[in-house]
């Protein structure tokens, strides 16, 4: 037996379904081929560890694709920090975190003030901060060695 739609009677309009939300792969953010070559540049230097800040993390996807790359790469110990000041992204991005999980990599998500977060961070520099752009150039540039965002064609500013 065919299915075939059935005609809709008269006067009664197409009620359009809600968009469904586009979930971008990590890769395919415009920043991933530069984590990656940071990434990739590092292990060529025989770094076996690596620190990865994302300030506005928002559910964590690009982070924790990071994280998982560099694993992949042969890091042995990575440590990544999600900052993001709204509680529900970070909920969301410790959910995938725990989907993710690996004795190799160890994750951290705050909802905090990004100035303070960041400001955190100029103690020890993270390898590699991810943002979106604008932040204070100079708050970013002390809280990690090479600076990504969507704004800048390169990785360190």
């Amino acid at each position: 037996m065919n299915a075939l739609p059935q005609p809709r009677p008269a006067g009664h309009p197409v009620v359009p379904r809600p968009a469904v939300p586009v979930r971008r792969a990590p890769r395919a953010d415009p920043r991933w081929a530069r984590i990656a070559a940071t990434l990739d540049g590092l292990r060529l230097r025989h770094r076996r560890s690596v620190r990865i800040v994302d300030a506005d993390c928002g559910c964590g996807t690009l982070l924790i694709e990071a994280a998982r790359y560099a694993r992949a790469i042969g890091f042995t110990a990575i440590e990544v920090r999600g900052i993001d000041g709204a509680p529900a992204m970070i909920g969301r991005a410790r959910a995938a975190a725990l989907r993710h999980a690996d004795p190799a990599i160890g994750y951290r998500f705050d909802c905090v003030d990004m100035a303070a977060a960041l400001g955190e961070e100029t103690a020890f520099p993270a390898d590699i901060v991810l943002c979106r752009a604008p932040h204070d150039a100079a708050l970013l540039a002390a809280a990690g060695k090479a600076v990504i965002d969507d704004a800048a064609p390169g990785c360190r500013r």
